[in-house]
């Protein structure tokens, strides 16, 4: 029997009716379980710290944004990390391979590998899919709960078409590999995993374990331009497009001339002039074999 530490999120768009499935399905599996909810998702990486020698692996069902916020707890106690996805994208889940059905989720944790995926970092925030300045930012301004909560995984799509129409291009400086380029950009994204935003692709050939960042910046010069982009960024293939530049690197450094926000996960947590680097094999999370 397998001791886990089980935290729900009950304010994911699922997590308050998804939990006492999570806990039958996991104790049928074998696993002796502590529940915690979460009220606040700051809490989870304490929560984490308070058991970490009461327990074998953690448990974490909530979206990106409650996946992000167990990180320090998780790299403080080296647990490993299992998921149940319950928020409106999933894009670690998605990257990983791991099913949204809930006993099949289940059965990832109780049969799955360990495997050590990558961190990104940036001005002392993790992340574990994407940071991005511009476009997605203001995106994730308007990206309410209620929006979430009315219009699910088309919340995405919805806001973004919103926003895209009233979006204005910004002046960045990227430093990356000894080069220094100047842009005029409407968004830039560093991505360390595969999938943002509801499954757009950071990059075709992106993976979780590949110890680099990629980043892209779309250089485009109006709103009907992105539009046409946007079945490209699904597919991850949106590099090739001529007012897009793609970029890999390690460490990679943002400086703009107006404090610019930055969004990791999906939640404003710094802002530029901004560090970035890729932390590789930081964290063990269970994923299908």
């Amino acid at each position: 029997m397998k001791r886990a530490l089980l935290l729900v999120n009950q304010h994911s768009r699922k997590g308050e009716k998804l939990l006492s499935q999570a806990t039958e399905k996991l104790q049928a599996l074998d696993f002796e379980l502590i529940v915690e909810s979460t009220e606040r998702a700051r809490e989870l990486s304490d929560t984490i710290r308070r058991y970490q020698n009461q327990v074998e692996l953690v448990i974490v069902g909530g979206g990106d944004g409650t996946l992000n916020a167990a990180i320090a707890g998780l790299i403080d106690t080296k647990l490993p990390l299992g998921i149940l996805p319950m928020g409106t994208a999933n894009d670690l889940a998605r990257t990983l391979e791991i099913p949204t059905d809930l006993a099949a989720a289940c059965q990832v944790i109780a049969s799955g590998k360990v495997r050590l995926i990558d961190l990104g970092w940036v001005n002392g925030e993790h992340f574990f899919n994407v940071a991005s300045l511009g476009l997605s930012v203001e995106i994730t301004q308007r990206l309410t709960k209620d929006v979430k909560q009315r219009w699910g995984v088309l919340a995405y799509a919805f806001t973004a078409l919103q926003t895209i129409l009233k979006s204005r291009p910004f002046r960045a400086e990227i430093k990356v590999n000894n080069q220094c380029f100047n842009v005029k950009s409407i968004q830039i994204a560093i991505g360390n995993g595969s999938y943002y935003g509801g499954g757009m692709k950071v990059a075709e050939d992106a993976t979780i374990d590949d110890m680099r960042l990629d980043l892209y910046s779309l250089e485009t010069k109006s709103w009907w331009e992105i539009i046409a982009l946007l079945p490209a960024m699904r597919q991850g293939n949106h590099t090739n497009w001529q007012n897009v530049r793609a970029l890999h690197a390690q460490e990679i450094e943002i400086n703009t001339s107006k404090r610019r926000p930055i969004n990791t996960d999906g939640e404003i947590t710094t802002h530029t002039p901004a560090k970035f680097r890729v932390i590789p094999q930081a964290l063990a999370v269970i994923a299908p074999a």
